[in-house]
């Protein structure tokens, strides 16, 4: 099993060794023939439109929604969930249009206005311990997307298909809980 990190901008080395950690291989991917050849996909927390332009730039968009479409996993921690949404309230850039949701940017505020709060998740028996950092929320969410963990501003846990996406960073933790939940997809997509 080999998890690949979207590596043009943002959290990339926390995820890897996040993953290492957990005993299986992580590298870091920013060409097509990299995308190809993965079993999952995170994309990590950064600066949305920045990494929009990049997947633009370097024709990523395709591969990444046709691996998708052939069942890989794919997860998004914050700017990845902003990445994968088919919605972005009031803002336009980027996106895959991959997932039914509306993302809200910023919703708790500015940079500031990072925080941390335990949240219960679905399919964890204790609270995760979650980082947000200029987090976005989930609204709207269309009826196939499994809503994982919310708050008060939004959902910022949720499941569509193949396709995680977190407004917190698991990464930035000591806790592979998340990262674990999404390895176990990868597997189950390999087992096919």
């Amino acid at each position: 099993m080999k998890i690949g990190v979207l590596a043009l901008q943002g959290a990339v080395s926390e995820h890897i060794n996040m993953v290492k950690s957990l005993g299986v291989e992580a590298i870091p991917v920013k060409t097509v023939e990299e995308i190809k050849v993965i079993d999952g996909l995170i994309m990590p927390g950064g600066e949305s439109t920045t990494m929009g332009r990049l997947i633009t730039k370097f024709g990523l968009e395709n591969v990444i929604k046709e691996r998708i479409k052939e069942g890989m996993p794919v997860y998004g921690t914050c700017a990845g969930m902003i990445l994968l949404a088919k919605r972005i309230k009031n803002y336009n850039q980027f996106s895959l249009g991959i997932l039914d949701i509306t993302v809200v940017r910023n919703a708790f505020g500015r940079q500031i206005d990072s925080m941390e709060v335990d949240l219960q998740v679905k399919g964890l028996e204790d609270p995760f311990h979650a980082i947000f950092i200029r987090a976005p929320v989930a609204i709207d969410l269309g009826s196939d997307v499994d809503a994982l963990a919310s708050l008060e501003e939004g959902v910022v846990f949720l499941k569509q298909g193949n396709v995680y996406a977190s407004a917190f960073h698991p990464e930035l933790g000591n806790d592979p809980r998340i990262h674990k939940m999404f390895i176990e997809s990868v597997k189950s997509f390999l087992n096919k």
